[in-house]
């Protein structure tokens, strides 16, 4: 899964004929939106991406779109854990090492061997890790626990039944429930598919995601800077954060000017399932992404909601397409994707339950600087404790560095201004 980055600078010479450059709203939207509110709104909105049949080792990572249950036992049959010697365990109940019972080897199996050796009174069958348990056989004696003297094997204590034999179904049993609908196929459940009879899974498919940097400041990596410029992390941040959840990108940036925007965001939109913009997305005269998306018809579900740092981000639906505005300053742009963006791009994936994993930690100091009517996040690091992680929170200030630092994020819910040292708490990792 490549991701691509492309810079595009602009189209020079002015506005399109008809197409307004300028935007005098007559203020700020009033932050109605609470995070809890804005969240449950982009997950009721997207739908998952439609279904499609991948080879099996290609659906790791990816979400399967049905209850898929076992076509077969396996083991198949019968098997053994030991390279040992299968026996009735009623023949040798009375062995004793003063008192050993003999039997004489009358074969010996092998894991993949299609013929039976069936135990006969007397006797005992030789078999290897994997073999088929002959018939009349309920455990199998581990050779470390015998004396061999020829072709017989002197048995030593008795065994219980059942001992060292792998039954048929043990791994997986037919019509057993793999994996649900909604869950993340890992590679371990992978191979428990395999083992359940499939070559190929039915898993949603996997969504593009356009990323569009805006700003005359930001340059592509490996572009000498000239004075004022930066290169352009943020989007490199979001590409990574896609490519860890197994969906494709495609980067662009392009300057501040509205035409370039328009046409950027147009034809992006056309080749990817969904939408990511960095920056522009404040009030200032250059921040054009909100009436660029006007323009091409998006249905705006939200822009700005009660969450810091963050509060910029917006939501929208452009045709069946998600659209995800993030600020872009990287605290915010940051915060907005893993709080708003990320969740929605997983349920477009099919995921049952979006969002980042938690873990409960103890807060290692106070947090004071919270908002009643906010939800306040912190950027933090998680260390071993006596008993549960401990979270230490940065400056509420963070930039680059430190955000590079971080494993965990802690929330200061709404309706509470302070966390105090202590405190046990849910964090999101982040690592």
């Amino acid at each position: 899964m490549e991701t691509s980055l492309v810079l595009k600078n602009g189209l020079a010479g002015g506005g399109v004929s008809g197409r307004s450059t300028t935007w005098a709203p007559d203020g700020p939207e009033p932050l109605s939106w609470g995070l809890k509110e804005a969240l449950r709104l982009v997950l009721e909105t997207i739908r998952p991406l439609p279904a499609e049949e991948v080879p099996l080792v290609e659906s790791v990572g990816r979400m399967a779109v049905a209850d898929l249950f076992s076509l077969v036992n396996s083991p198949a049959m019968d098997s053994s854990r030991k390279d040992g010697f299968a026996v009735a365990s009623g023949d040798i109940a009375g062995a004793t090492e003063s008192d050993p019972v003999q039997l004489s080897v009358s074969g010996t199996l092998a894991a993949g061997d299609k013929s039976d050796i069936p135990l006969c009174p007397g006797t005992t069958v030789r078999v290897l890790t994997g073999a088929r348990i002959p018939a009349g056989v309920d455990a199998v004696v581990a050779e470390e626990y015998v004396v061999r003297k020829g072709n017989t094997i002197l048995f030593g204590s008795p065994i219980r039944p059942g001992k060292n034999v792998l039954f048929r179904g043990s791994d997986i049993s037919m019509e057993h429930r793999i994996v649900g609908a909604g869950q993340l196929i890992s590679p371990l459940v992978a191979g428990l598919l395999a083992a359940g009879g499939y070559s190929t899974v039915p898993v949603r498919k996997t969504p593009t995601v356009g990323i569009v940097g805006t700003g005359d400041e930001i340059v592509k990596p490996g572009t000498p800077l000239k004075d004022g410029q930066l290169y352009a992390s943020n989007i490199v941040t979001l590409a990574g954060w896609c490519k860890k959840y197994a969906m494709p990108s495609r980067m662009t940036t392009v300057k501040d000017d509205y035409d370039a925007l328009y046409d950027t965001l147009k034809a992006l939109s056309e080749e990817t399932d969904a939408l990511i913009t960095s920056g522009g997305a404040w009030m200032s005269d250059r921040d054009f992404v909100a009436q660029a998306f006007d323009e091409l018809g998006w249905r705006k579900l939200f822009h700005r909601i009660r969450m810091g740092p963050g509060k910029a981000v917006g939501f929208g639906m452009l045709g069946n397409k998600p659209v995800f505005v993030l600020a872009g300053g990287p605290p915010s742009n940051l915060m907005g994707f893993l709080q708003i963006a990320l969740p929605g791009l997983q349920a477009l994936c099919g995921h049952a339950d979006p969002g980042l994993p938690t873990i409960t930690a103890r807060l290692a100091q106070d947090i004071k600087d919270g908002k009643k009517d906010w939800s306040d996040f912190y950027y933090g690091k998680l260390e071993a404790g006596d008993d549960l992680p401990l979270f230490h929170p940065m400056k509420k200030r963070i930039r680059l560095a430190g955000i590079a630092e971080t494993t965990a994020v802690a929330r200061v819910p709404e309706g509470e201004e302070t966390l105090l040292a202590g405190s046990v708490i849910s964090v999101q990792r982040i690592e």
